[in-house]
């Protein structure tokens, strides 16, 4: 027997929530940074000097930037007003962390803070898709 194909909104659902759950991964890879690396090269000497490299947390700025905001712009979730509230408060926190030195003390809360906030914000926009009572979101 043969199945007939997803209707086209199902499958463009499912594309919307991969994008959504890649951006929730990659937060998720910020976390692990800041919160489990630094306690495993804390054993290797040599390598614990890769944790507090300034470039480590830009890079996963640069690379987390484009696929959220792709991934939002994609599922709808920038129509939201929560959703994108989150987002940019997340982005503000990470961009604060990695790029200005002044904050350079506080660019692991930073970028924790950060990470969970846009994880927050994909989460709620996975959970919510477009057409599903949202309109307050």
């Amino acid at each position: 027997m043969s199945s007939a194909p997803a209707p086209h909104g199902k499958v463009k659902h499912n594309h919307i929530a991969i994008l959504d759950l890649s951006a929730i991964g990659l937060s998720g890879l910020c976390l692990a940074h800041c919160l489990l690396l630094p306690a495993a090269f804390a054993a290797l000497p040599l390598m614990g000097q890769a944790t507090d490299n300034h470039l480590v947390h830009q890079i996963l700025v640069l690379i987390a930037a484009p696929v959220s905001l792709w991934a939002l712009s994609r599922s709808g979730g920038w129509k939201k007003p929560l959703v994108v509230g989150l987002a940019l408060i997340g982005f503000g926190f990470l961009i604060a962390g990695a790029y200005i030195h002044a904050l350079e003390a506080h660019e692991t809360l930073l970028t924790i803070t950060g990470a969970l906030i846009i994880a927050s914000a994909h989460f709620l926009n996975w959970r919510r898709p477009s057409g599903i009572a949202t309109k307050a979101l």
